[in-house]
């Protein structure tokens, strides 16, 4: 499924892929995924933006619910399970800047709070039962 490339001038199409709103239960949901591999590598599930040759790269937003009476919805991050050796990488970082400018920056923050206290920001490794536990570390850069 993909919208048609745009003429010399004009924008290309968009692609809305969306459940319907829900007046009393529970709004529908959409599931993206590959499916298993008995003998070989999972599939793969990429999400990407546009580059942008006279302005801005694209903007890629995953943001979880809102919710007006209750806790707001939770977005969770991980990797694949390895059941016989290791468990898969997260990397989240910025990419080098061109010939001129900065790189990116990477902000982790938990929101303010109206009343009580604020989120926490949690880093830590995994214990190991036979072996060392993990390292944090954190450097600044030459």
């Amino acid at each position: 499924i993909r919208s048609t490339n745009s003429g010399a001038s004009g924008v290309s199409g968009s692609l809305v892929f969306s459940s319907g709103t829900s007046l009393k239960g529970n709004s529908g949901a959409i599931v993206i995924g590959t499916g298993a591999a008995t003998s070989g590598r999972g599939g793969l599930v990429s999400i990407s933006a546009g580059s942008g040759t006279s302005g801005v790269g694209g903007l890629v937003s995953i943001l979880s619910g809102r919710s007006t009476v209750h806790t707001g919805g939770a977005l969770s991050i991980e990797s694949g399970e390895g059941t016989a050796t290791s468990s898969g990488v997260i990397t989240i970082r910025t990419t080098n800047s061109g010939a001129s400018g900065v790189s990116g920056s990477l902000v982790f923050s938990s929101g303010t709070a109206v009343e009580g206290n604020s989120g926490s920001i949690v880093m830590g490794t995994g214990a190991a039962t036979t072996g060392r536990g993990g390292l944090v570390s954190i450097s600044a850069g030459s």
